[in-house]
Formats: structure tokens, sequence, C-alpha cells
């Protein structure tokens, strides 16, 4: 049997993530951080069949008089929008939530970021507890406390800093995952080794079957300890003013390419967030490499072990890089001093740099 991992978060507002088989089905555990009297599970039209009723049901034994309803909407990085937002409010009006109330986000990244930003405006702020179900959400969207829904424009400009009441990962959730969105959630727990620590790396390459494999024991050491590399971090940086900024590690590529894409990752016409912060990784360390700040040595090496991972490497074909560069200008890692780029003196030490030319920027994308 698995252990549990508990990873705790300090700070201003402490929480804990619990990693394990079954949690899910543990009512002891899910109605632990619940305050008051009404609970919004909210979810997607993927994630909902298979769990809902499930969590629903363990509340219930656990916390007979619990008022609970639910807010169930389509499944994709592009109905993360201001319009489902306010449907999600809409559902905390009508379930009568008040200000003890906790919103329930049972899904990945997408439904994590919209229930906590719904969380946090419903009257001013509630609580919000996230159920992640996806190795993604599991490893990074669901610790943090960062909160968004995504404009045409660009992804995640609007939103806030709203930490979880809880975090409560069940690992056996990941098996019905699919084999795609596993692999997405590899290039996460890559980063955090690409990031922070190269023993990280060394780890991960002598499991890549084993962790395509699903094995228990392996995925929770795994989400564990990329959860205690965010924990760090977000402890001495909750929001955003220096260390953290090195968990974008090819996210200020990958986010211009999901834009430029319309977000069409769910249809299969497009890289999903995991695949394009992979290709971001890899050209970040290119584009360090092509600075002068690192070996290439290591940009080799980080490829290889996403291609391993069966992870894309390369911008997809179609995409300009003058295109690319104009949406990674309105991101939000770019600030009145312009562009940041998170690159590396070698695997395992990131750092901000300023002031990188478009010409290497440009050189880089287009390979």
């Amino acid at each position: 049997m698995t252990a549990m991992h508990t990873v705790e978060i300090g700070g201003d507002a402490p929480y804990a993530v619990r990693i394990a088989p079954g949690l899910l089905d543990d009512g002891a555990t899910l109605r632990a951080p619940l305050r008051g009297r009404h609970a919004l599970l909210v979810s997607d039209a993927n994630v909902a069949p298979l769990y809902a009723d499930r969590v629903e049901a363990a509340l219930r034994r656990a916390r007979p008089g619990l008022g609970i309803a639910r807010f169930v909407m389509p499944a994709g990085e592009h109905e993360k929008t201001l319009a489902r937002f306010g449907e999600c409010l809409d559902a905390l009006a009508g379930l009568g939530a008040t200000r003890d109330a906790a919103v329930i986000a049972l899904g990945g990244g997408v439904i994590g970021d919209l229930a906590g930003f719904a969380a946090a405006c419903w009257m001013r702020g509630i609580d919000v507890v996230q159920l992640p179900t996806t190795l993604l959400a599991m490893v990074d969207s669901s610790v943090g406390g960062k909160t968004a829904v995504d404009l045409p424009s660009g992804k995640n400009l609007v939103g806030a800093f709203h930490p979880p009441r809880a975090v409560i990962a069940d690992t056996t959730a990941l098996r019905t995952l699919p084999d795609r969105e596993l692999r997405a959630g590899l290039a996460e727990v890559v980063k955090y080794g690409a990031i922070f620590d190269a023993g990280f790396l060394d780890w991960l390459e002598s499991r890549v079957d084993t962790l395509l494999a699903r094995d228990d024991a392996a995925i929770a050491e795994a989400v564990a300890r990329s959860c205690r590399y965010k924990a760090d971090v977000v402890e001495r940086d909750p929001f955003e003013h220096g260390d953290r900024a090195l968990l974008n590690f090819g996210h200020t590529f990958g986010h211009a390419i999901e834009t430029e894409q319309g977000y069409a990752g769910a249809t299969g016409d497009g890289l999903n967030h995991g695949e394009a912060v992979a290709v971001g990784m890899v050209l970040a360390a290119r584009l360090s490499a092509r600075e002068g700040l690192a070996p290439v040595a290591d940009a080799d090496r980080l490829q290889v072990l996403l291609e391993r991972f069966g992870l894309p490497v390369a911008v997809p074909a179609g995409l300009d890089p003058h295109a690319l560069l104009a949406r990674m200008r309105l991101d939000k890692k770019a600030d009145a001093q312009g562009l940041r780029f998170i690159l590396w003196d070698r695997a395992g030490a990131a750092r901000v740099v300023r002031d990188v030319p478009d010409a290497a920027v440009l050189d880089v994308l287009a390979g």
C-alpha cells in the first residue's frame, strides 16, 4: 500500500497537500477543511461522470447536513473564460452560499483555476478546496494559490492570488487519465528538476518507464517531491515578486504557443499546456546556450528526457516566430522593463534574465 505523503505549505495562509490513493472516497479527509454549511462542487464534463458522485457521497456520509450543489462545465482550456466564471458565480448564488462556504474544485488545471478565482471573488473571498485529478494539476496549478481565467488576447490575464484551504490529491484518479494528459503532467514534473535540482532529473531519468506505467509509489513520490519544491518557493515569494518567477521556466514560450493556437489543445488541433511547456523549456534551454549562459549539453539532456516521456520538443509547424514574440509581450511575465525570461546557468540552476535581444529569441523560435 502506498503511504500518504503530506506537504505543508507555510506563510500567512498555511495549508497541507495530502497525496495518496483513495482520498476521493475518504469522507474524513474531504470534510476536514470545510467550515460552513454550503459547498459548491465544480467540475467538467469529462471528470464529473467519473468522480463527482463518489465525492458527494463521501461528503454526505461524513457531513449529513452539508448543502451541496454542482456546477459542471464543458472541458477544455478554451472554456476557461469570463463567461464560465460568471456561471460559476451564479451557481454559488443559487446555492445561497454564505461567507463560510467552500468551493470544491474537482478536475484539472482549468477547473482549479476557474473555481479558485470564483472562490476568490464570491463575497470577497471564500474557501476553495482543490481536488486535482490530473498530474499537471497535482504538481503545479492546485498548489500556490494562483487562480485565473483566459482572454482571447492571452492566458490567465484575469485572476487573483487565493491560496486553497487544502489540496487533496488522489493518485488513483490518474489511472483514468489519458496517456497524453499524463505526459503533459510529467513535463511540469521535469520542470522542477530543471530549475531546482539536477539530482531530481537523475531520479526521473531512471524511472521513465515506471512513471509512464503509472506505478502508484513512483507517481506519489514524484508528486510529493514536486510539491515540496513548489512549497519552498511559494513560502518565500507568495505573490511572485522574486524567486517564484522561476516556476515559469518554459512558460513564456509555452503560453505564447497556446495563445497563438487558440487554446486548441483540447481538440487535438494544438498543443495542450504541458506539451507547450515542454517545448518552451527546450527553447529556454536553447536560448540559455545561445546567450552563453549554459552548456549546450544540458539543453540536449533536457530534450532527450522530454522525448523519452513522449513530449514534443519543437515549435509546431506553421507558427510565425514574430507572432509568438508579439504574444510574449502581453504575457503576465512582462513588465514595465520589458520581457523577462527564465533561463538557466545549468540543469538545476535557473534565474530571471532581462534584456535578451529580440533577434536571439526569434532565432531560437525559428529553430
